[in-house]
């Protein structure tokens, strides 16, 4: 298709996406002072045939879809290339109120953070199921990878806990962050935040990524400092050789989880302790001189 018809919808989609959060009423933390889970999100888009989700499948394991395998999954009878897709992603960040409250947290989450996690994400999966509307609405047909009922978690050889759909690593692709010590996908937004992502049968352009390394923005990998998320997470999950998933969800599920449920009574997988109080809490750490950008306190 013709590169303006591309800019034109993709452009499209990009603001119905950012005006559903701003003002949809779902966007939600449900407590009494009815705060917003998430402030304006990001969006970014990358085509079903770049080359990095090739790479990700090689690297994780032969479980992980690539664009193309995914929508042949859910359209069976439509049998796409590569080339025919995109892969539109975004990122929900944290707000203020939220990080304010989670910084001030040193072994179980806030409420707010909790809450987030609930139902802010259930706002996500709202919302990524609002995406494929809009685009069925505009005949373009449209998966939510994560609300495929096969979608599920799986083993990598390489790095153990792994998933057939990874929503960080698409956004990575798309240009909108990349990987810190912990795993968070640190993004000019920061790394408090969640993803999502849609795969639709539509024209884009190639993602523009300001990055040619998967942890760029992380300091402890591109400057041999930082590494202050270490010190944040409670279950020692995080050291010089990274994130331990094992220890990280053993924490979350004999720890944060049954400590979510007495208060919000739902046992949330709820900690992100890593992702405030570092750095790269709001955005992309500077450094100048010797010295790294200083965490929000």
């Amino acid at each position: 298709m013709a590169e303006n018809n591309a800019t034109d919808i993709t452009a499209w989609i990009e603001t119905k996406i950012i005006d559903f959060v701003e003002n949809s009423p779902e966007n939600s933390l449900k407590n009494d002072a009815k705060e917003p889970a998430w402030d304006s999100p990001l969006v970014g888009f990358s085509r079903g045939d770049d080359s990095l989700f090739d790479e990700l499948k090689n690297d994780i394991g032969p479980f992980y879809w690539t664009p193309a395998e995914l929508f042949n999954l859910a359209y069976p009878e439509r049998k796409v290339s590569t080339n025919e897709l995109a892969v539109i992603s975004w990122i929900l960040p944290q707000t203020l109120t939220t990080r304010k409250a989670h910084r001030r947290e040193t072994s179980h989450p806030s409420e707010n953070w909790s809450r987030s996690r609930l139902h802010g994400e259930n706002f996500n999966e709202l919302l990524r199921s609002q995406v494929v509307e809009w685009l069925h609405e505009a005949e373009i047909a449209a998966v939510a990878p994560l609300n495929m009922p096969q979608w599920e978690w799986q083993e990598s050889q390489r790095y153990g806990y792994a998933s057939n759909w990874s929503e960080r690593h698409a956004a990575y692709v798309a240009g909108l962050g990349t990987f810190g010590l912990s795993d968070g996908l640190i993004t000019p937004v920061g790394k408090a935040m969640r993803c999502g992502s849609v795969v639709a049968r539509m024209p884009t352009a190639p993602a523009k990524r300001p990055y040619t390394k998967y942890n760029a923005y992380c300091l402890f990998y591109s400057q041999g400092t930082c590494g202050k998320c270490i010190n944040r997470c409670p279950a020692e999950a995080i050291s010089d050789s990274g994130h331990d998933k094992k220890r990280c969800a053993a924490y979350i599920k004999e720890v944060t989880s049954p400590y979510v449920e007495k208060s919000l009574g739902e046992a949330v997988s709820s900690c992100g302790l890593c992702q405030v109080k570092i750095p790269c809490e709001t955005g992309i750490p500077k450094v100048s001189g010797n010295h790294a950008a200083a965490a929000p306190e």
